[in-house]
């Protein structure tokens, strides 16, 4: 027996929680994944197609000439909700719409959608599963100042821009502890793997 349509595993958690290890070792097990993060930064990037309609919502202090300064466009969306609600108005619509295309043209029975604001954007109907990948906060923080080079309290705005973690943890079908070590990472992925697989007629 085999799906009509891919089988969408949605993978989702806060933000340097260790979702992308995630989304590698499913690579690794020859699952494809849709990055939505990859997808925004194609549709800014020079010539994207959503650079039109973000200049015109804010202007040109965050661009250089022809080029979005995604650095003072960040400064200006998580500092301020209504600019962040802007901005996803703007690239939501696109980036679904590109994710649902590369579904279908895949040709796999399961593919991965890899989207921090899955819950927040609605993406989530869209899954046939979800899996959250979640650490403490404490550690969270911790991780996001070492990773984007930020203070404390920005480190905190931008864990504050998104969906509560525990509300991830408890809308999602299964949760990741990656605050262990790879290894303890990589069992449990492989187990959630394998159980889906098996579930769907996969493997």
């Amino acid at each position: 027996m085999k799906p009509n349509k891919p089988y969408v595993l949605g993978l989702t958690g806060g933000i340097a929680c260790g979702k992308s290890y995630v989304a590698r070792l499913l690579r690794q097990r020859g699952i494809p994944v849709l990055d939505a993060d990859a997808i925004s930064r194609s549709l800014t990037a020079p010539g994207g197609e959503a650079l039109p309609a973000v200049r015109a919502a804010f202007g040109d202090q965050v661009f250089d000439g022809d080029t979005l300064n995604r650095r003072a466009l960040g400064e200006v969306v998580f500092a301020d909700p209504a600019a962040r609600k802007r901005l996803e108005g703007i690239l939501h619509p696109l980036i679904i719409s590109r994710m649902q295309r590369e579904t279908e043209a895949s040709g796999a029975p399961l593919v991965a959608w890899d989207v921090p604001l899955l819950y927040e954007t609605g993406m989530d109907a869209q899954c046939d599963e979800v899996w959250c990948v979640s650490i403490p906060a404490g550690m969270q923080a911790r991780r996001v100042m070492r990773r984007d080079h930020l203070s404390r309290p920005q480190a905190l705005r931008r864990m504050a821009s998104q969906l509560p973690l525990a509300e991830k943890r408890r809308r999602a079908d299964h949760v990741i502890d990656a605050s262990g070590n790879f290894r303890s990472t990589n069992r449990r992925v492989r187990g959630l793997l394998r159980n889906t697989q098996r579930r769907n007629y996969f493997e």
